[in-house]
């Protein structure tokens, strides 16, 4: 378009140059008559300005040259260092007065003598351990909080030291804390640099004191600088990177890092951490569901509050799969940090999860294939050494490219409390990331046709509940702080790591891929038509590529043989392998002939002798992953088989090379469990047809449907085809209806589709059917997967069955496409960086695409399906509410749930009126069969209601799950207040005394100081530390916060300030909502609602309820 349009404008130009030769008085009337229409010179101002801005656009892109650039930009790429530091001083850090402290030395030493004990730590790039500056610091940090821990540097005066920790939550203060601190957060910098810079691939921070929830200006939780944060803060300032990912999987939220970050989309901070409705420390409103960021920064916080403890490794993988991962791909990061606290591991006393040790890897391992392989893993918390230990231990191991331990235990299905977490985040997400569609939507017309049982196991409803935890204190404990498990408790887990520790295999073949070819099976070729697509080059292309990498000298070339009748029989039937035999010498038009009686076969002399050699090479590769001699194998072969049905060849396909290779791991090797993926773009016909009746093998095609008019053509690719009888359900079929399918396409349908199922089935063997012509440039698949986009595949699938993988070429049409698309899958097993795909980055900012859309159809109806086989994927099924609006959840997020609960209790004004005994109007009952509409809009007044209607206030109360703030009716502060010397008009536009910021702004109401709030600079909270002043107003919402009690307050006493700043906001008195007497002077008791203590009073609260909108 480009070429068109500069051809025009040239043209444009040069026809002006002919007329500016001629010109003069004389041929003035001609020139105008020559005149160019406005048409045209609209056109050729347009084509200008399209010139221009595609010359300004093109400095901030990347020049691709072809669609295998990325591919061709690989040749180099070798697996790189995975960079370690640390440093041996950092186990100084201890607590003097409380040696049962949980975070104590030996969670450092543990992990340190664990990683030699598997001779980890020496296979990786060592890094000198640095102390950050303290420009460094203060780019999070306030000063006076730096130089608050500088003071206690050498302090040897342990009463002094213990009583200054006593002001801060969970916090000790050790001779060496500020110096270690430096460290640990230099450290952490020095390791993202080094991965920046490409001298690593990617690294890991094995450091003390941890960091995530240490604040601007505030020790917390064992922290004092944010170490992660404070590299992220680096990493954008310094490198100038723009996307930036924080994974914390802590036990505990890290509200440091949140808040850091809370406004900024240059980083999706995304926490999963133990919440239990508030319950669990550090008893954060901000630490549910709803706190999803604000300002530009809004959809970019993602929090899982998990509220039940013992939550497994299924929990974990399941928020990964549904949630995390089609984040992460959408985002596109350049760099990933994970928050890696082990507190979640089985025995950790804090966490109370059962997350096992080998987990880890399978949660980094998908990660590694993102920002081009830049992942630092940094330590925070952990606190059962054993767990923390072999945790830390394997994930280093997963970082240095080892294979994924198999998981020991077999997998726990999501929780039920956990699914109502995962839904309630991607319900609140959905609007901002065009990956979170997959769910179904309902109305409230669904909801309201179905009963209570039905529709609370199909229809999700959001929920909040708030329980909290205890009340605020002037000074927190400093000894004994660490609760035991109970004996038995503690028994029974060190029993089970000890057995988890010895089942997990994790020696590993030093061979990591295997490789069959022979050049023999170029023989098989089209007498008749040299121009077929399967031609003989195909393979030979991809040998030549390998050799071009020098990837060949990498691998261990496998002696090709023929496979057995016998073998070839585990598959086929026995007149079908003698009709192929029986071709042998045949000649060549009497082929063509036979050939004609098949569908899209053609037939060779040699056709016999390539199609056993073709799977006897398979099976070669079978031996060699089996026996232990290769981790992985690739099979470059032909002709290829999926098509094969059991008595006939078909579409290409003689036998079935990867049929035939399942059918003999099973026989020869006693496997009970073997996983086939067909991303062929062609339904594998053959293969679902051989094992449609078999439970040990799980069948999985992701191919091009059309609904039934692309090849091999009918119903059976369909994602209503599930297996028969004992195999029922082990057939998965991901039927694409329109063409274009890319790597972000084919990416959802693994993270959320086709990987849930797989850690469910536990294969112990992967086998894919490795056709290449959904590739980009392939003339019959018409789809857009990149060769890095199946490089990416592979190494997902890698993390099942211990690594034994094994990559078997099935089609793919155009030679370059497969060349580079397969060894892009040679080299991810070979542990090789491969750039990141890019996932139509750019298609993001734009609508979605017919084939997007066709996408999410597809997935939904297999999930629908699916979900009645394979209980990790029940979840996935559940409807989301259609009409939720998340844009209006944030920090404060009544308003939209109050709305869908208004809506679903059937309450209207009148309603309300009624009951309270101030209106004699009433609501239209609902339900089915009411004679309400499904909006929830007010009825005539006048009609019975049909149910029994309740106050606002009763429902709230009876229905805590409902998204209410519950303020404090009373706070002994309220003493300080003096409301007869209130303003009579508040400025509530008033900027930060501090920044003059205008974000979000508060009150101070003992001195009327205006500073922003904690998502902003944290002024007011600042001000009120240093102050004493404990209560302050919002100036956006009105509403009233307590420093000192943490909580919101509503209490008559306040009137008199919220009267004034609602009079500047809305220019009209504030309504008076208590139900005691209004005072001219204001001065109410503290008691709750203005009474004195006394019951006598009379001032009933059953009705005082605030809900806190922003």
């Amino acid at each position: 378009a480009a070429g068109v349009i500069g051809s025009a404008a040239g043209g444009g130009v040069s026809s002006s140059g002919v007329g500016s030769a001629g010109s003069g008085n004389s041929v003035g009337d001609q020139r105008k008559a020559n005149k160019p229409s406005a048409a045209l010179l609209e056109a050729k101002r347009r084509a200008r300005n399209m010139l221009k801005n595609q010359s300004n656009a093109m400095p901030a892109q990347e020049t691709i040259t072809d669609i295998f650039q990325n591919a061709v930009n690989a040749k180099g790429l070798v697996r790189g260092p995975t960079a370690l530091i640390y440093d041996e001083s950092m186990s100084q850090h201890c607590c003097l007065w409380d040696q049962g402290h949980y975070e104590c030395p030996q969670r450092f030493t543990r992990v340190l003598e664990r990683c030699r004990e598997l001779n980890l730590a020496e296979r990786c790039l060592q890094l000198p351990s640095r102390s950050a500056t303290k420009e460094e610091i203060l780019r999070l940090h306030a000063e006076e909080h730096f130089e608050k821990l500088k003071q206690t540097s050498a302090v040897r005066d342990d009463e002094r030291m213990e009583e200054l920790s006593s002001r801060y939550d969970s916090i000790y203060i050790h001779p060496s804390t500020f110096e270690l601190s430096l460290l640990a957060s230099g450290s952490t910098i020095e390791l993202v640099d080094q991965l920046i810079a490409g001298r690593a691939q990617n690294g890991m921070a094995i450091i003390r004191p941890p960091g995530h929830h240490a604040m601007k200006a505030e020790f917390n939780g064992y922290c004092f600088f944010n170490n992660v944060a404070l590299a992220a803060q680096h990493a954008l300032d310094v490198h100038k990177l723009q996307r930036i990912l924080i994974i914390d999987y802590d036990v505990h939220h890290g509200q440091g890092t949140q808040r850091f970050f809370y406004n900024d989309p240059r980083v999706v901070y995304f926490s999963i951490h133990r919440f239990e409705f508030g319950s669990f420390w550090p008893h954060l409103h901000e630490s549910d569901y709803h706190a999803i960021g604000s300002g530009p920064g809004t959809g970019y916080n993602f929090n899982v509050p998990l509220n039940a403890t013992g939550m497994t490794n299924g929990d974990y993988l399941a928020i990964f799969q549904q949630l995390l991962l089609p984040v992460a791909l959408e985002f596109q990061p350049e760099l990933i940090i994970v928050s890696a606290g082990y507190d979640a591991a089985l025995g950790c006393p804090e966490g109370e999860m059962e997350v096992t040790p080998a987990c880890y890897p399978h949660l980094l391992n998908p990660l590694l294939r993102l920002a081009d392989s830049k992942v630092a893993v940094v330590l925070e918390g952990g606190y059962c050494l054993d767990s923390l230990a072999e945790g830390a231990a394997l994930t280093l191991r997963s970082l240095l490219g080892d294979p994924c331990p198999p998981l020991v235990e077999e997998l726990a299905l999501p929780r039920p409390e956990l699914a109502k977490s995962l839904l309630n985040c991607i319900c609140v997400h959905r609007p901002h990331w065009r990956c979170l569609q997959l769910q179904k939507t309902y109305e409230l017309a669904e909801l309201q046709a179905k009963g209570e049982e039905e529709h609370s196991s199909d229809l999700h409803r959001p929920m909040r509940i708030w329980v909290g935890g205890p009340p605020p204190v002037d000074r927190y404990p400093t000894r004994d702080t660490a609760i035991a498990l109970p004996p038995d408790t503690l028994e029974r887990n060190t029993r089970r790591l000890q057995v988890l520790r010895t089942e997990t295999r994790l020696s590993v073949p030093q061979v990591r891929v295997c490789y069959a070819y022979d050049a023999q099976m170029l023989q098989h070729c089209n007498l008749h038509d040299a121009g077929h697509p399967e031609q003989p080059t195909r393979i030979q292309s991809i040998h030549q590529m390998h050799e071009e990498y020098d990837l060949l000298n990498r691998m261990k070339q496998l002696t090709s043989r023929a496979a057995t009748t016998d073998e070839v029989c585990l598959a086929h039937t026995r007149s079908h392998v003698n009709s192929v035999r029986r071709l042998m010498g045949r000649d060549p038009e009497e082929l063509q002939q036979l050939s004609g009686g098949y569908n899209s076969v053609y037939l060779h002399p040699r056709t016999f002798d390539c199609a056993t050699l073709a799977a006897g090479s398979v099976l070669q590769a079978v031996d060699s992953v089996l026996r232990g001699e290769s981790r992985s194998g690739i099979c470059n072969v032909r002709p290829p088989g999926h098509h094969a049905e059991p008595d006939q060849p078909h579409g290409f396909c003689i036998f079935n090379n990867v049929a035939i290779a399942a059918q003999y791991a099973i026989r020869d090797y006693g496997l009970q469990r073997v996983l086939i993926i067909d991303w062929d773009v062609h339904h594998g016909n053959g293969t679902q047809h051989i094992f449609e009746s078999n439970p040990k093998v799980l069948y999985v095609s992701v191919h091009r449907y059309e609904h039934g008019a692309f090849f091999p053509k009918g119903p059976d690719g369909n994602f209503d085809v599930v297996g028969k009888g004992a195999g029922r359900g082990f057939n998965v079929n991901i039927p694409w209806n329109k063409k274009g399918m890319g790597d972000l396409e084919y990416a959802l349908a693994f993270q959320q589709l086709i990987m849930p199922i797989a850690y469910e089935f536990n294969p112990q063997l992967v086998l894919v059917s490795a056709g290449f012509d959904a590739a980009i440039g392939d003339p019959l698949g018409g789809c857009k997967v990149t060769p890095e986009g199946y490089g990416m595949l592979t190494h997902w699938l890698s993390a099942l069955a211990g690594g034994k993988i094994i990559v078997c070429l099935e089609g793919g049409y155009n030679v370059n496409s497969i060349s580079y698309a397969m060894t892009m899958c040679t080299k991810t097993l070979l542990g090789d960086p491969v750039p990141t795909p890019q996932l139509g980055a750019m298609a993001l900012q734009k609508p979605a695409t017919v084939a997007y859309q066709s996408c999410l159809e597809t997935l939904q109806s297999c999930v629908q399906v699916q979900r009645n086989h394979w209980r990790s994927l029940e979840l996935v099924g559940r409807k989301l509410p259609r009409d939720f609006d998340p844009l209006l959840v944030g920090e404060n997020n009544n308003e939209d749930f109050l709305t869908a609960s208004l809506r679903q209790m059937n309450i209207s004004s009148d309603a309300v009126l009624e009951a309270t005994g101030d209106g004699a109007g009433s609501a239209s009952g609902g339900g089915p069969g009411g004679d309400r509409n499904v909006g929830g809009e007010e009825q005539a007044s006048g009609s019975k209601p049909k149910v029994k209607v309740k106050t606002l206030a009763e429902y709230l109360e009876e229905n805590k799950e409902m998204f209410a703030v519950y303020p404090l009716k009373t706070c002994p502060h309220l003493s300080l207040l003096r409301p007869e010397e209130a303003l009579q008009t508040i400025d509530t536009g008033a900027g930060c005394s501090r920044c003059d910021s205008l974000a979000e702004n508060w009150m101070c109401l003992s001195c009327r100081t205006v500073g922003c709030g904690r998502y902003v600079n944290e002024h007011m909270q600042m001000h009120c530390l240093e102050s004493g002043h404990p209560l302050a107003m919002s100036l956006s919402d009105l509403s009233v916060w307590c420093y000192a009690c943490s909580s919101y307050i509503d209490h008559p006493r306040l009137h008199a300030f919220l009267n004034a700043a609602h009079l500047d906001k809305f220019q009209e008195p504030m309504a008076w909502t208590h139900s005691c007497p209004q005072r001219p002077d204001g001065c109410y008791p503290i008691g709750a609602n203005g009474r004195d203590g006394d019951e006598e009073a009379g001032c009933s609260s059953s009705n005082n309820i605030c809900i806190q909108l922003e």
